[in-house]
């Protein structure tokens, strides 16, 4: 990525359809909810939360469809991705926003998510388009919810021989 079109505004994807569209016609698409590229580029490199370490790409959620999905629903598929990290401008950070980016996967980090270099953005994707995935996920029969681990309600700290 030149230093010059890390500064250009990037295109904005407006719609479920549209970002559907896009995996459909394209893939090695991925999803990075951070303050983006240009906060993400200059080291390319994602630390994990837990741990503080550097992981050697950043961390991102892959778009493209899974063989096992079968022919089921892409749209339906572009939403669960979305959905499953839309809390995170909440817990992170309000300026916390999902954008596209192609890349190369070098790794998986701690939660198995995929770890990519070679960085090339494609879009931010509007909150309209979360919006939509969510009113889609929220009218599938199953029960589900995003891949939230706030501390408050999941870890509990102890101290050194405190039973639990």
């Amino acid at each position: 990525m030149h230093k010059d079109s890390r500064s250009k505004p990037m295109p904005q994807v407006g719609s479920l359809d549209e970002l559907t569209g896009l995996v459909a016609n394209r893939t090695g698409v991925y999803v990075r909810w951070s303050l983006g590229p240009a906060a993400d580029l200059p080291s390319v490199s994602s630390r994990d939360d837990l741990t503080g370490i550097a992981m050697p790409g950043l961390s991102a959620s892959a778009l493209d469809v899974e063989p096992w999905w079968g022919e089921r629903s892409l749209r339906l598929w572009v939403a669960r991705r979305l959905y499953d990290y839309a809390h995170l401008p909440r817990t992170k950070d309000r300026r916390v926003r999902p954008w596209l980016l192609l890349g190369t996967e070098v790794g998986r980090g701690p939660d198995n998510e995929p770890l990519v270099t070679g960085v090339r953005p494609v879009g931010w994707v509007h909150q309209a388009v979360i919006d939509e995935a969510t009113r889609e996920i929220e009218d599938q029969p199953g029960g589900w919810g995003p891949l939230d681990r706030t501390p408050r309600r999941w870890h509990t700290r102890r101290r050194p021989g405190e039973a639990g």
